[in-house]
């Protein structure tokens, strides 16, 4: 590995889980875990390539438990990864005419473990390359390692806060810039098109997300020419991507005036909003914190269903596990970031939120929640 460049992946933890489960190596093929061990996050197109499990190009770390971890990575990846990789033991092989997977299991013949246990991500390894996966390494105990990843992942390094510290504060600065002057008349493409330029501009890698007029019933159609009018709330949720991890968060602001109903709706949900954040401690079940979020909802008179009540964040996707839902009974640990955000219908918050063994530490404080944004 690059001496000249902090790891700030949590490698004890991934150490201490490997000897759990018994892995020589672990080879990571999804831009989560890859961009995770890699170090850096790949853009534009080499980044789909990341995404579809099909592709003829993927690349790959592989990581043993002993001995130096490798890259895989195709001659259009090769550059970027031995610019910006803090691992330096790069193979490259030629894009369409070599198997990467045969690279792979080269590799870990070569650090004497290709007859080993060796975890891979069953969830995004497609069936074809798990089959060419038994070809090449006919030896070898191939397991799914995608729990283990997850269970690595969630507890953050202090590298890894700092990151998510500043993207927070990035997004904020463009939700505060942009989401303060939207006027009646203003269109969600216009709006979104501001604040996908803004979080480009302040230095994001890249930024996504939704922005709808209250008014508008299909939520994840896209921006488009919709009009906001007076009285509307501008539903969002954006993550902006600054070197991999994100900034995410959730601001409720009214164009115009607010309604007395808006704003009483408001601060119920505030307030529900922040007890739910402080039920999340060490020690209680991821379940539990939903369980408490839908309760209080419903208890106010709300009929719309809780789909999520939050969930973990991390590089290059950032709805990671463990989520605070129904199905959840993973227990939170200090040391986990979660992104809450239980909400019902457009008055929507979201924060991203350390949690220490003494409660929790809001990590995107920078544009205030106390009162409802009134735009305009």
């Amino acid at each position: 590995m690059d001496t000249n460049r902090s790891v700030i992946a949590n490698i004890t933890r991934l150490n201490t889980l490997m000897d759990e489960h018994g892995l020589a190596a672990v080879v990571l093929r999804s831009g989560t875990n890859f961009t995770y061990l890699a170090g850096f996050d790949y853009a534009g197109t080499l980044a789909r390539h990341l995404d579809f499990s099909d592709s003829p190009r993927g690349v790959f770390v592989v990581w043993p438990r002993h001995g130096e971890p490798a890259l895989v990575v195709n001659k259009f990846a090769a550059p970027r990864a031995r610019r910006d990789s803090w691992l330096k033991h790069i193979v490259e092989v030629d894009d369409y005419s070599e198997s990467p997977l045969a690279a792979v299991a080269k590799v870990l013949h070569d650090l004497n473990v290709s007859g080993e246990r060796i975890g891979f991500e069953k969830m995004v390894i497609s069936a074809v390359h798990w089959e060419e996966l038994r070809q090449v390494l006919p030896e070898a105990e191939v397991c799914d390692c995608t729990d283990l990843m997850h269970a690595v992942r969630w507890l953050k390094t202090p590298g890894e806060i700092s990151l998510i510290r500043e993207a927070a504060r990035l997004l904020d600065e463009a939700y505060l810039e942009v989401l303060s002057g939207v006027r009646d008349g203003d269109t969600e493409r216009d709006i979104h098109a501001q604040l996908i330029a803004l979080c480009l501009h302040k230095g994001a890698n890249w930024a996504h997300g939704i922005l709808n007029s209250s008014r508008n019933t299909v939520v994840y159609g896209g921006e488009s020419d919709f009009v906001f009018r007076a009285g509307d709330i501008v539903r969002n949720d954006y993550v902006l991507w600054f070197k991999g991890y994100p900034g995410h968060q959730s601001r409720t602001v009214v164009v115009g005036e607010a309604s007395a109903e808006q704003l009483q709706c408001y601060q119920t949900v505030l307030g529900i909003y922040r007890d739910t954040v402080a039920m999340a401690r060490p020690g209680v079940a991821a379940n539990a914190v939903y369980r408490f979020a839908a309760d209080a909802f419903a208890d106010a008179g709300f009929s719309a269903r809780v789909s999520i009540a939050g969930h973990s964040v991390g590089p290059w996707w950032h709805q990671q596990p463990p989520y605070l839902v129904p199905a959840c009974d993973t227990v939170i640990e200090a040391g986990m970031v979660l992104a809450f955000e239980p909400h019902v219908n457009e008055f929507h918050l979201q924060d991203m939120y350390l949690i220490t063994e003494d409660g929790q530490e809001n990590l995107s404080p920078y544009f205030s929640t106390d009162e409802m944004l009134v735009a305009g």
